[in-house]
């Protein structure tokens, strides 16, 4: 009987044995957060690099994947692989992006970490304390951190999730855009590629107030192509979770032509042109890290005829097509005009919260986008251009040809003051109905465009748009731009040779203008050039075969801006149509011999100093001899 009792126990030790020694590593196993210096930590906040360490007792006798969990998501957050006849094993640096809040918008202020070992859960874990990831915003054109007024403040938007709130020029940190300033539209901007530089100035000073590692960016309009740029070419290594863009014009903005024709906020308004942003900066801009894009749409016009320099749906001033040219994780609707985004307490209740609120997951990771789209270029009569001082008007007879489905005319009035009288083709005066007509009058003194209004299947011959001043127009009067853009009638195209051409380089611009098929009679075809100095030129087209071209050698680096316009005469009408291009003039490469003569000069200016200092050693020698 002994024997028995003796056998039975040597058989249940050697099944008990490996179940008690593997309850012991799971009870006695260590989870160790380590910052970014390899550091132990347990405070972090949101988006800081971490790495996850898991030690057991003993080592294990084959490979053995190690997965790190927070308490209330599902997917682990960062994994290992315990090798064999090793004890532990550490993640690869990983970000902690959503670490504040659970799935649902819960936020969660300390964290615990679990880890599972070849399959099973282990008991023991960690604890970390989560601080909030600050938010960035970014102004767009004609703006100033003022625009985010609503976000920022205890009672702002952001204060109800607790998030520390920052708008770039709101003194918090140093760095001041410059998109152009409404009351002296004569002074010049910044470049979006300067602006950038600013902006990565002012992040650096949020991280050091927070010492967080990664903030979020809030931004509107032209704060996103700012904030493009600045995660293409100014950001070194990663420190954006993510870009949450209202109403930005990713491929640009026709209405800004009315202001640059005016010479008004330069560069900056060249740099919104569609030409600009299609033809030049979504052809260089396109590396993200990882960033993903969500992008919310104004849509307050539904209807061509509404949209005097856009098409459907639009903000007014930018349209969802624009919006929506590059690939977005994301993109939403919201039936606002553009200066309606970054106030409306919906915008951030339906869209913007709810991202702020991701929890870790995919959502904080995206591949590197595909090519931009570009879209048809709208046609548009020539800008006019003209100045109405009290007591007087102005008269500007825009041309319709036939086959124009749509004429929607712009009018940008650096004053807000003027009123419109509109003669059609017919000889009448026509009384401008919001329904009819979309008229609409945008007060923001920051938008592009300060009256529309349409007229569907308009007739076709001379309309004339009367300017009059009002009460409210200053002394000075007012300076004015005026287009129409149509949906039908005759098409012009025009391409440069090159965006990118060299300095002193001949490059070619070429036009050519059809209607139903065929080419009608050129009366006059030129180009109004704007150079990088701000001075203007016009040059004439000149005829070849079908097309007109013009030859230019640029003297200049930098951007230029050019407005074609083309004059013609189809069955006895006139033919009025214009189109804008830009390109930007390159510095000559150097020569390999003034490279050379470069490196040759800077070794013997080093070898030279190398001799001055063993001449004065020896001198020194001699004199303590």
């Amino acid at each position: 009987m002994n024997r028995i009792l003796f056998v039975i126990l040597i058989v249940a030790l050697t099944f008990l044995l490996p179940f008690s020694t593997a309850q012991a590593q799971i009870a006695d196993a260590k989870i160790r957060i380590l910052d970014k210096n390899g550091a132990e930590t347990n405070k972090i906040t949101d988006g800081n690099s971490l790495q996850l360490q898991v030690t057991l007792p003993a080592k294990v006798n084959a490979a053995s994947p190690a997965r790190f969990f927070l308490d209330g998501i599902p997917d682990a957050v960062a994994a290992c692989t315990i090798p064999a006849g090793s004890a532990e094993c550490k993640t690869e640096s990983f970000n902690s992006l959503g670490w504040r809040w659970n799935p649902g918008g819960e936020a969660v202020t300390t964290r615990i970490i679990r880890a599972e070992v070849g399959g099973a859960p282990q008991p023991g874990s960690a604890q970390v304390e989560v601080a909030p990831r600050p938010v960035v915003m970014v102004h767009g054109f004609i703006s100033s951190a003022e625009t985010w007024i609503n976000y920022l403040g205890p009672g702002g938007y952001l204060a109800t999730l607790g998030l520390p709130g920052f708008a770039v020029g709101d003194g918090q940190t140093p760095g001041t855009l410059n998109t152009g300033l409404m009351t002296d539209p004569s002074l010049r901007t910044n470049t979006i590629a300067q602006n950038a530089e600013i902006m990565g100035q002012y992040i650096s000073g949020v991280q050091k107030i927070t010492g967080a590692e990664k903030v979020d960016l809030l931004v509107h309009s032209m704060g996103g192509m700012i904030s493009r740029y600045y995660l293409d070419r100014v950001m070194n290594g990663r420190n954006i979770g993510q870009l949450i863009i209202l109403g930005t014009p990713n491929a640009g903005s026709a209405c800004v032509s009315l202001a640059a024709a005016l010479g008004f906020y330069l560069p900056g308004s060249l740099e919104i042109l569609p030409e600009y942003m299609e033809g030049i900066f979504n052809q260089q801009i396109t590396r993200r890290h990882g960033v993903p894009f969500y992008a919310l749409a104004g849509t307050y016009l539904l209807e061509p005829v509404s949209a005097p320099c856009t098409g459907v749906p639009s903000d007014t001033v930018v349209s969802f097509e624009s919006l929506n040219a590059i690939t977005l994780q994301k993109a939403e609707q919201s039936p606002l005009m553009h200066h309606e985004l970054t106030g409306s307490a919906e915008v951030f209740r339906d869209f913007v919260r709810p991202l702020l609120q991701n929890p870790p997951g995919d959502s904080f990771n995206a591949p590197e986008p595909g090519p931009a789209t570009n879209s048809a270029p709208m046609q548009f009569t020539r800008i006019y251009t003209g100045h109405v001082n009290p007591g007087e008007n102005a008269q500007v007879t825009i041309n319709i040809d036939t086959n124009v489905a749509v004429a929607s005319f712009a009018l940008f009035d650096d004053t807000h003051s003027l009123e419109v009288s509109v003669q059609g083709a017919s000889g009448k005066t026509i009384q401008l109905d919001p329904v009819k007509n979309g008229l609409i009058k945008v007060e923001d003194p920051e938008a592009l465009v300060y009256l529309g209004y349409g007229f569907k299947q308009p007739k076709p011959g001379k309309w004339v748009v009367t300017l009059l001043p009002t009460a409210s127009t200053p002394a000075k009067g007012a300076d004015f731009a005026l287009s129409a853009r149509f949906d039908g009638g005759a098409q012009l195209r025009v391409e440069p040779s090159t965006t990118l051409p060299a300095l002193d380089t001949p490059m070619s611009i070429h036009a050519t203008l059809t209607a139903d098929g065929s080419a009608p009679a050129i009366d006059s075809a030129r180009a109004l050039l704007r150079k990088p100095d701000g001075s203007t030129e016009t040059i004439d087209l000149l005829a070849a075969g079908s097309s007109y071209t013009l030859t230019y050698t640029p003297s200049q680096t930098g951007l230029y801006a050019a407005e074609i316009s083309v004059s013609a005469q189809q069955d006895g009408l006139p033919i009025d149509r214009a189109a804008f291009i830009t390109f930007e003039v390159q510095p000559p490469p150097q020569s390999a011999t003034a490279t050379w003569l470069k490196v040759a000069a800077l070794g013997l200016g080093l070898l030279l100093a190398i001799i001055l200092i063993i001449l004065g050693g020896f001198r020194l020698a001699r004199k303590r001899k």
